[in-house]
């Protein structure tokens, strides 16, 4: 029985029925809630107190620790996956992907080259290509699953870096720059740190980075600074959903011969929806995108796509060389997905996207993204029609900026305290141009016009 005192060094990794029924039974009643709750954020002395104890040398019984879970930890954490959650970017996983990915953890599947997991790799490349489909690129392009956003981008931006420096330096370690607006993701500055690069900062017009803000950018620029050999441009901004104009950027970065990444972590899964297909013009013009299926493609945390219209450059950069790694390396013809990121071991992570795509088509999920974007014009026109609201922006995907007439910052964050408490909703406030203001994400196709109108209704 799990939790007793045993010799035998073996009794971890030997079947507990008891504790594989009291799992499945927990996991059975939270994946049959027609709504998931919210819960709430955490104090960290309660649940110190409550974890105070528990890792000592004869361990628990199963049935208690479980309950503590349900109980403490579990209350303390707050839903990202409820409809209710209208905050940060929200996640909300089909039924189908939370299913796979169980079995993704109890067959320890891993994904890390085709000698040990042709299988997962190749159900992993079947989504991607899909995903590049939609995004345009060529037949040669393909990538691998990473944790997140953030790591997609730093993998994207290093052969940013390499390529540029190999086209104007002839791959010697000196100083290159990457060109970004200051609507970029937090991740893209933290990763040229890391890579050591410097930013050029294109200050635009408008909300949008444009070609023209490049153009005068790259005209402006000191020619005595390091070479601008890349150039980020964002589909769908975490705070506002803005769109860049990916089309014209592109013009400018092939004329000058940078690297055109495009982080489309947030709304790349837009480009299923016919309403806001346009939007995404010259997205197909990109040299590596990133997208994050944990957002709006419906799967678990924590998984993000890193696609490479030529996986192959990306894989000279990343590719790690070991004696005891060389037999990885025997086919020319496969590219592992060990190669096209800073990682080395990684799990199958893009299974689930590839289960839940299998099992409910693609018409369901262009439907569901459909479903946010509606919503959207809905809560739009909502704030629109009322006398206190404001519409701070127009809203492009599926984030709502909004203001309420005469409210300080203090009033903003009063709101999420007691919707929380209230558990209407998970709302928290944002800045925009130095003003704090309140904002909505919406994800989650369950999230309906009248959990906003909720919200309204406690201002």
């Amino acid at each position: 029985m799990s939790g007793a005192r045993n010799l035998n060094p073996n009794s971890m990794h030997q079947f507990d029925s008891d504790l594989t029924d009291q799992v499945f039974e927990y996991l059975r009643e939270r994946l049959s809630m027609p709504e998931v709750p919210l819960d709430f954020p955490g104090d960290a002395t309660s649940l110190a107190g409550a974890l105070s104890g528990l890792v000592k040398p004869e361990g628990n019984d199963p049935a208690d620790v479980l309950k503590l879970y349900d109980e403490v930890i579990s209350r303390a954490v707050v839903s990202g996956d409820s409809p209710r959650f209208m905050a940060f970017i929200p996640t909300a996983p089909t039924k189908a992907a939370l299913l796979f990915d169980m079995i993704v953890s109890c067959a320890s599947l891993q994904g890390i080259s085709w000698l040990e997991a042709a299988g997962s790799i190749s159900a992993e490349n079947q989504v991607l290509r899909w995903m590049a489909d939609l995004s345009g690129l060529p037949e040669s392009a393909g990538g691998t699953f990473v944790s997140g956003g953030s790591a997609a981008n730093l993998a994207a931006l290093t052969v940013a870096r390499d390529s540029g420096r190999q086209r104007v330096h002839g791959g010697k370690r000196m100083p290159v720059r990457i060109a970004l607006s200051q609507q970029a993701h937090s991740s893209i500055g933290n990763s040229l740190g890391i890579l050591d690069v410097e930013p050029l900062i294109v200050e635009t017009a408008g909300y949008a980075m444009t070609k023209s803000d490049l153009e005068r950018a790259l005209a402006n620029d000191d020619n005595s600074s390091a070479p601008v050999v890349g150039v980020v441009a964002t589909a769908g901004t975490t705070n506002a959903g803005i769109i860049d104009d990916l089309a014209g950027i592109s013009e400018v970065a092939r004329q000058h011969e940078m690297w055109f990444h495009v982080d489309a972590a947030y709304g790349g899964a837009a480009l299923l929806a016919l309403s806001v297909r346009d939007q995404f013009k010259g997205i197909e013009n990109a040299d590596s995108i990133t997208m994050d299926p944990h957002k709006w493609w419906f799967s678990p945390f924590d998984v993000a796509a890193i696609i490479y219209r030529d996986p192959k450059l990306a894989a000279s950069v990343h590719t790690q060389d070991a004696s005891y790694l060389d037999v990885l390396h025997e086919d020319d013809s496969l590219i592992n997905p060990t190669d096209l990121a800073y990682h080395l071991t990684r799990r199958a992570r893009g299974l689930p996207l590839w289960f839940s795509v299998a099992v409910n088509g693609t018409d369901a999920y262009r439907d569901a993204v459909e479903a946010s974007i509606a919503l959207t014009n809905e809560v739009a026109d909502y704030i629109r029609g009322h006398e206190s609201l404001e519409l701070v922006i127009e809203p492009s995907l599926s984030v709502v900026l909004w203001r309420r007439k005469g409210w300080s910052a203090q009033d903003y964050r009063q709101l999420q305290d007691r919707l929380i408490e209230s558990q209407t909703a998970f709302v928290t406030p944002t800045s925009w141009q130095g003003e704090t203001v309140g904002r909505f994400a919406f994800v989650h196709p369950g999230t309906t016009l009248e959990m906003v109108k909720e919200v309204f209704a406690n201002i």
